[in-house]
């Protein structure tokens, strides 16, 4: 049997919470017994209500803001694409948007004529909120944030951003927590966006093929669906149909993996009642194994402790140190700067090393993480 490996890829994808297996081959065992829908009956409460409300729950919305997807960038792309946004706005993000979500607003841009302008950031990596103050006016359609970005830990003041908001626009505000659900708190209303998406993968501990959405009702108001599935709508005639619900549930397709709804839901309960994020020792930790280590650069505004660390070295190829670290039993991750172009790859970088941490990291497998990274490093 192999080993277990110190897991340090979570800003991929975390190792399933407890509880997570149990209940998707469970239902599995359940649907290869009784047959899909009949296992979906049993279940019902769970797929239609609890899962929901655990969500929100976890996000400080309410149950009827919550619509199930397959992934986050499904929920992105699927609620901002159908966004009903004049020709001639202006489109705010940040330099560390992710790269699907730039593709759908150059999209947007482009289809409708539209600016699209970056939130200029400040020598330490903080947004410029000066800016964002001086430069709101009544063009400004959407602003797009990402809570944590995929390749830097950088908590960007969304809550912040928020307010300024508030005060003075109506843009529609969409937040990406994909890498701090299940890391960091995360409450909708302090925020003040009017979205916000989630991936069940990371550091939710959930199932791949998971994600939601927190859909606000001045956002459902500002979206036209491109089409309504069979749970929220009714076709009356040849020429008629009615939306018989208008909740976020709206939103989704009627067909799912009910194991994996499951799955999600049993990630989100123990997040609920869990040990909660990555232990700040560790992360400091973390940082300095990656900083202390000769030849290393560090790809951050700033050395601040963090969930998710990454870095390039001056020699070693970033396959070579994940390669390296694998066979010291250490999963990291060879990510890619394309995937946050407006700030790692308009800085050059093309790969580079991803590490990061969750609870179940230890001291002991930091202090093993950094004897195999100087070890793999100086044989370079």
């Amino acid at each position: 049997m192999l080993a277990t490996p110190v897991h340090m890829n979570t800003a991929g994808a975390g190792l399933p919470a407890p509880g997570v297996l149990a209940a998707m081959t469970g239902q599995l065992t359940l649907e290869a017994e009784l047959g899909p829908y009949e296992a979906e009956q049993l279940r019902a409460k769970e797929l239609t209500s609890t899962v929901y409300a655990k969500l929100a729950e976890l996000t400080g919305a309410r149950a009827d803001e919550i619509a199930l997807f397959g992934s986050a960038t499904d929920a992105w792309c699927r609620t901002v694409c159908q966004l009903r946004i004049p020709p001639g706005s202006r489109l705010w993000v940040t330099r560390y948007e992710y790269a699907g979500n730039l593709i759908a607003l150059q999209r947007i841009a482009r289809a409708k004529g539209c600016e699209l302008e970056v939130i200029p950031s400040l020598p330490d990596g903080e947004l410029d909120l000066d800016w964002v103050r001086a430069s709101l006016d009544e063009r400004v359609a959407v602003v797009s944030a990402v809570h944590m970005p995929s390749g830097a830990g950088v908590v960007l003041p969304v809550a912040e951003v928020g307010a300024l908001l508030a005060a003075g626009s109506d843009a529609a505000y969409i937040v990406d927590a994909c890498q701090t659900v299940g890391q960091l708190p995360v409450d909708v209303r302090a925020i003040g966006c009017h979205a916000l998406t989630g991936a069940g993968r990371k550091f939710l501990r959930g199932p791949r093929g998971s994600g939601f959405a927190y859909l606000s009702a001045a956002l459902r108001n500002r979206v036209e669906p491109a089409w309504y599935d069979l749970h929220v709508a009714e076709a009356r005639s040849l020429r008629e149909h009615q939306v018989t619900d208008r909740t976020a549930a709206a939103f989704e397709t009627a067909e799912r993996s009910n194991a994996i709804v499951l799955g999600l839901l049993a990630a989100t309960e123990y997040t609920l009642h869990g040990p909660g994020g990555p232990a700040a020792e560790v992360q400091a930790a973390l940082l300095d194994a990656v900083i202390t280590t000769p030849g290393i650069r560090l790809l951050a505004p700033r050395p601040v402790p963090a969930a998710i660390v990454s870095f390039v070295h001056e020699r070693c190829p970033a396959e070579r140190i994940v390669a390296g670290l694998a066979a010291d039993g250490i999963t990291g991750w060879v990510a890619h700067g394309a995937h946050t172009p407006l700030y790692l790859a308009a800085e050059g970088v093309s790969e580079f090393v991803r590490t990061s941490v969750h609870h179940y990291t230890s001291a002991a497998d930091i202090e093993l993480f950094r004897r195999s990274l100087r070890r793999v490093t100086e044989e370079a």
